[in-house]
């Protein structure tokens, strides 16, 4: 499987998904300068985290714009695995190809910090090797991660199982005091309606080596990987 990692400018946890791809997943990987135009040859694309263009205007308002953008949306409109990372998700929200919108922080501060995330669905290639209530701990690293959707559109995401995680408690309960951000319904991570499109806000890059002091991340990035063997053999 080849991944493909976008570096737009101002990306700074590029290196960081790189290498745990590369070293912990054991699969191909490269980097995709943001005024790359050519995509097929990659079996998923990450969007990292990271302040793209400064996070000017609004986070991912400018990076939606880059030149790659047109022909991931066209990747993933065609069924390609793309996964976005913090500021990747942000750059999703932007772009369309997820729904809703991100907000500041509830506290008005950057939260930089290990959190809890509950498995909400495992349909998607992405959580296919997690157990549905799994638990997981993850880092976050951000200043608008709380995330919003109208009435309508909350409606659309539970009846189509597109709330994949939500920040909880160690013992998987959800609840206002383990929200570090103020999201809608403690929302960490939703998915398209195909399931092909991933954004969280946790950085699962962050916790793949042993030394981070979780290894959580890799079972995120080990589903990916288990999914596409899958459909390779359907």
């Amino acid at each position: 499987m080849r991944f493909g990692v976008v570096v737009f400018p101002g990306s700074n946890c590029d290196y960081d998904c790189y290498f745990a791809i590369k070293q912990w997943v054991s699969s191909s990987v490269e980097f995709i300068w943001h005024k790359s135009t050519r995509l097929n040859t990659y079996d998923c694309i990450v969007l990292p985290g990271g302040f793209s263009y400064g996070d000017y205007l609004r986070t991912g308002a400018i990076a939606r714009f880059s030149p790659v953008m047109d022909n991931v949306i066209k990747y993933a409109e065609n069924g390609g695995l793309v996964i976005g990372i913090c500021n990747g998700f942000q750059i999703l929200l932007e772009s369309g190809l997820l729904p809703g919108a991100m907000l500041r922080n509830t506290s008005l501060r950057f939260v930089c910090k290990y959190i809890t995330l509950r498995t909400v669905t495992t349909r998607t290639p992405f959580t296919a090797s997690l157990k549905k209530g799994e638990v997981l701990s993850v880092p976050i690293a951000h200043n608008e991660g709380n995330y919003y959707i109208d009435e309508k559109g909350l409606e659309e995401l539970q009846k189509n199982s597109q709330i994949v995680f939500q920040y909880c408690d160690a013992d998987g309960a959800v609840s206002d005091s383990s929200n570090p951000n103020g999201s809608l319904l403690n929302i960490a991570g939703i998915c398209s309606k195909r399931g092909n499109i991933l954004g969280m806000m946790p950085h699962p890059e962050r916790c793949c080596d042993p030394l981070l002091g979780s290894i959580d991340g890799l079972k995120i990035f080990q589903s990916i990987t288990e999914s596409f063997k899958k459909m390779q053999t359907a």
